[in-house]
């Protein structure tokens, strides 16, 4: 188990832990939430050894191995299948202790190595490896592609599977979900609920957390409290604890004052000396009940649109996509992703828009942002059609050189919404209403946190008073109160919202309606989220299969008429019979390895634990060993069947 003792953990003059203990048991898997800066990820250094308690008691089990998704973005131009395999530290091991013994010359530890590095697994590394990279979004045709030629977040998702490659017994996940679209979080929610570790993840995705957590963990001003349940207990057990605690106080309070004020009418009058002094000595042996202090909520809300047009704009079979690159040659075709949308978007209205990764969702928000020019079709915005728009990817947006005080003057110099003031001050306190108060408006954005930067680009945002707000993944690095002020401000807007977020307790509570980014076209999806996620898993079924029978087709043994010369006007011997029988044999035998080794592989790319994928795995080398000699014996018997005929 993981102990923690009266530990104090500072970080330089900032005392983040004083006096905590706390038990974590094995197998457990705990939610760590807390205000930003609370600590968490200090406490993450902690456990993985990289800070040290500055006093106290800190323990966890020696033997136990531990894996985390490395924060640096990899630099590489391994395969994503290589770079994964490399995740799992015991087969990484078990390969250097291979490559040692057979230096050395010695069988028997060549003998011992050999058994070793099958024990961890490598002969289904390759499987074990493709089947995360494919659960988390990539595509078949990327499984070799170079780490480094794929974006930021592609490249965080892949340092999310090494991690779940490798086998642990303590998994430790720092935002895990802010990289992921809603198919990927639904796979890694089924993985992490197959994991048998204990794990402690930091996230501010409450329905993620519900899902994967039966414990969770509160680090609040240098305190560590453990409440059982997942996060929706938490709160509730919470809020009653606060509620309790600020009776208490009150009615405490109120004898406080009671007593005081016998003390302060009696202690000079002599017959009542005794009693006074009586009540100053149980004022001194009360013990205080301290007030419930809690973190100031962050609000903040959209301004009444200057006007409402409706509709706000009309898409007609508009083509969205990308242009040619201009290295490319003369001639070539743009590149569509979702083609001929038609649909209208009125004043009010509610869109999340849903699909699988990779479909067009981006896309389509560039295109209505105005970032991207419709490739065909038309687009048509209604009259003062004034965008809000968030980026996925908030860079996108902003300066990384410029300060937030910077960014309010550029746009404000670029026109100010009417009624407003672009004097430095109120620029100053508008940006104060988001957090960035004192010397943080002066702060360059590169060095800003991903939070502190979402919150800079919605402070922008509000700051022009939109009547159509695009938001993509708005809440990636959001805490969990400033997700739930977004969801506040975007339902008491007045104005019409497009969301694409895989953050789903948003998305039920602002859209009334989804469209569906499917298949290379845009339509509405009649249901709620839970009618999606089963969407979702039949869209992968439906793929899986479709990938099935391309395998049989392309693997299928050619028929024996087919392979082998015309026989009509030959003898047929009773040799020749006997082989051709013992032909149809082996190639019956071959459509069933086939068959199994096609079930094998569609198995592996399912949410699965490891002790699952690694019996999986050997079956699946076991079939194709098989397989293989079964093909050997397909071509010695056929040409035997020549030599006959």
């Amino acid at each position: 188990m993981i102990t923690l003792k009266g530990v104090t953990l500072r970080r330089g003059a900032k005392v983040l832990l004083d006096n905590a203990s706390v038990t974590l048991n094995p197998g457990e898997k705990v939610g760590l939430v807390g205000r930003n800066g609370a600590g968490k990820s200090s406490l993450f250094a902690l456990i993985n050894g990289t800070l040290h308690e500055d006093g106290g008691e800190f323990s966890m089990p020696p033997t136990w191995r531990l894996a985390q998704v490395a924060q640096e973005m990899p630099e590489t131009s391994q395969s994503a299948t290589a770079f994964v395999i490399e995740g799992d530290t015991a087969l990484t091991a078990a390969q250097d202790e291979v490559a040692a013994a057979e230096a050395s010359g010695d069988g028997e530890r060549m003998a011992h190595a050999y058994m070793d590095l099958h024990d961890a697994g490598s002969h289904d590394a390759e499987a074990r490896a493709q089947a995360l990279i494919l659960g988390l979004g990539f595509k078949t045709t990327e499984l070799d592609n170079p780490v480094n030629s794929f974006s930021g977040g592609w490249r965080m998702r892949l340092q999310l599977a090494r991690a779940l490659m490798c086998p642990s017994d303590l998994l430790l996940l720092d935002e895990p979900t802010n990289h992921l679209d809603l198919d990927a979080l639904v796979w890694l929610e089924a993985w992490l609920k197959r994991y048998d570790g204990t794990m402690v993840v930091i996230s501010h995705d409450r329905e993620f957390l519900d899902a994967i957590t039966n414990v969770t963990l509160l680090i609040d001003n240098g305190m560590l409290t453990r409440y059982g349940g997942n996060y929706s207990t938490f709160e509730e057990t919470r809020a009653q604890q606060i509620e309790l605690q600020q009776s208490a106080y009150a009615r405490q309070q109120d004898k406080i004052a009671h007593l005081q004020k016998f003390i302060d009418r009696f202690k000079a009058k002599a017959t009542k000396a005794r009693q006074a002094q009586s009540r100053v000595k149980a004022l001194e042996r009360m013990e205080r009940i301290a007030p419930v202090l809690t973190s100031a909520e962050f609000t903040f809300e959209f301004k009444e649109p200057a006007n409402l047009p409706n509709p706000m704009l009309v898409l007609r079979d508009a083509d969205c996509g990308y242009p040619p690159p201009q290295e490319a040659p003369l001639g070539t075709p743009p590149t569509v992703i979702v083609s001929k949308v038609t649909k209208s978007v009125s004043a009010g209205q509610r869109i999340g828009i849903l699909g699988a990764n990779g479909q067009g969702k981006s896309t389509l928000v560039k295109t209505i942002a105005r970032t991207l020019a419709p490739l065909g079709g038309i687009v048509t915005e209604g009259k003062g059609l004034s965008i809000g728009y968030f980026a996925q990817q908030e860079l996108d947006v902003l300066s990384p050189e410029s300060n937030p005080l910077e960014h309010m003057v550029r746009m404000a110099r670029l026109g100010l919404p009417e009624g407003e003031s672009g004097r430095e001050q109120d620029l100053r306190n508008f940006l104060g209403s988001f957090n960035f108060t004192g010397d943080m408006v002066k702060q360059p954005v590169g060095t800003m946190s991903g939070g502190e930067k979402a919150r800079l680009v919605l402070c922008m945002i509000v700051w022009q008073r939109p009547n159509l707000l695009l938001l993509d993944e708005p809440t990636n690095h959001l805490d969990l109160t400033t997700r739930e002020a977004l969801a506040v401000a975007l339902n008491e807007f007045e104005g019409t919202v497009m969301l694409v977020s895989h953050d789903r307790a948003l998305l039920r509570s602002v859209c009334d309606e989804f469209w569906l980014v499917s298949r290379g076209g845009v339509a509405p999806f009649d249901g709620d989220l839970d009618d999606y996620q089963k969407f979702l898993l039949d869209e992968a079924k439906r793929v899986r299969e479709e990938l099935k029978a391309s395998l049989k087709e392309e693997k299928a043994v050619a028929p024996l008429t087919a392979a082998l010369p015309a026989f009509a006007n030959k003898k047929i011997t009773p040799q020749f019979k006997t082989l051709k029988r013992d032909l149809d044999k082996v190639e019956q035998r071959m459509a069933e390895l086939e068959a199994r080794k096609t079930d094998l592989e569609e198995k592996l790319s399912e949410p699965l634990t490891p002790q699952e994928i690694g019996e999986l795995g050997r079956e699946l080398q076991a079939v194709t060993d098989a397989l293989g000699e079964h093909e050997e014996k397909w071509l010695a018997l056929s040409e035997q069947i020549d030599a006959e005929i």
